[in-house]
C-alpha cells in the first residue's frame, strides 16, 4: 500500500514529500531523564516550544509524565495540571501540531479539548478508552512497544527475536486500532526504544527498521539521548549525545522512518535534512536506471 506523502485532519497536518520530519520534545516534569525541571515553568516551556517550531519541529510532543526506566505513574490530575495550560498557550502560538505523550485517558481527553492534536502512547493505546478517544476525535495516534512497564522494563528484558517480536506486537495492535475507526494513515509505530530492550536490542531494531516500515503504516524512532547512545560513547550526561543522536537519527532515516523524536531540534535539522537528501538521491536514481 503506498503512504501518503501529506495527511490532514482537523487539529493539523504533516507534509512527508521531502523526506522524514522531526518531532520536538517538550517535557514538563521534574524527572524525566534529559529535560527533567527545565520547563515546569509555563512561559519557559511556551517558549521551547516555540523555538522548536522555529528550529524545524513538525510536531511538538507534550509528556506531562516520566516514562525513564525506573520511573512511577503520575495521577491524570497532576498530568493534566502540568500539561494542559502549555498545549493551550502552544496551540495558539503555533501552527504545528501538538502531541500528548499519555497512557491515560482522562488526560488525553483533556489535552486534546485544550488543543493537542496527536496521542503519543507508550502502552499502544492499551486502554480501550484511548481507542475510542482516538476514532471519535479524529486524531492520529502514535503505538509505542514496551516490554514491562517504566518501573520494571529496563530489568531483565528478553526476546525471542527482538525484531520479529515488536512488528508482531505492534501490527496487531494497528490492525486492531484500524478496525476501531482510526484510518490507517493516522496511525504511527514506534518500536519503543530504550523501552525494554539491552543496547543490543536497540542497535538490532534500527539496524532493522525497513523491516517495521515495509509494514504499511508510517513509522516513528525515538532513538534521542537514549541509554545506549551514552553506553556507546561514553558520555553520562543525556545533553552530551546529540552527536551520537544525530548518527541513530541518521540511520533511522535511511532505514524509513517518518518522523524521529529529538530533544535538540535545531541540531537534528541538520542530520535530518542530509539524511533525506541522500535517501531521495537514492530514489531518484533507481527511478531513472
Amino acid at each position: 500500500m503506498k503512504l501518503r506523502t501529506k495527511i490532514e485532519w482537523s487539529r493539523g497536518r504533516l507534509d512527508f514529500s521531502r523526506g522524514a520530519i522531526l518531532m520536538g520534545i517538550l517535557n514538563v516534569t521534574p524527572d524525566s531523564f534529559s529535560d527533567g525541571g527545565l520547563y515546569l515553568d509555563i512561559d519557559a516551556a511556551v517558549e521551547h516550544g516555540i523555538q522548536m517550531a522555529n528550529s524545524g519541529a513538525a510536531i511538538i510532543d507534550i509528556g506531562a509524565e516520566s516514562t525513564r526506566p525506573g520511573s512511577q505513574p503520575v495521577a491524570p490530575q497532576e498530568q493534566i495540571r502540568r500539561a494542559v495550560p502549555v498545549i493551550r498557550a502552544l496551540a495558539r502560538s503555533v501552527n504545528i501540531p501538538i502531541s500528548i505523550d499519555t497512557t491515560d485517558p482522562e488526560t488525553a481527553a483533556a489535552a486534546i479539548k485544550a488543543g493537542a492534536g496527536i496521542l503519543n502512547d507508550i502502552t499502544a493505546l492499551a486502554h480501550p478508552a484511548m481507542v475510542n478517544l482516538a476514532a471519535k476525535e479524529g486524531v492520529p495516534v502514535i503505538l509505542m512497544h514496551m516490554q514491562g512497564t517504566p518501573a520494571t522494563m529496563q530489568k531483565h528484558p528478553v526476546y525471542t527475536d527482538v525484531t520479529r517480536d515488536v512488528c508482531k506486537f505492534l501490527l496487531e495492535r494497528a490492525k486492531n486500532v484500524e478496525s476501531s475507526g482510526v484510518p490507517r494513515e493516522h496511525i504511527f509505530l514506534d518500536p519503543g526504544i530504550g523501552f525494554g530492550k539491552t543496547m543490543d536490542h536497540n542497535l538490532q531494531l534500527l539496524n532493522k527498521l525497513d523491516v517495521l516500515c515495509a509494514s504499511g503504516y508510517r513509522v516513528l524512532a525515538g532513538p534521542s539521548r537514549k541509554g545506549f547512545i551514552g553506553k556507546l560513547t561514553g558520555r553520562v550526561s543525556a545533553s552530551q549525545r546529540d552527536f551520537g543522536t544525530a548518527a541513530a537519527v541518521a540511520i533511522s532515516i535511511a532505514r524509513g522512518a517518518s518522523i524521529v523524536r529529538v530533544h535538540n531540534v535545531e541540531g537534528m535539522s541538520d542530520a535530518a535534512a542530509v539524511a533525506n537528501a541522500i535517501v531521495r538521491a537514492e530514489r531518484t536514481a533507481k527511478a531513472e536506471s
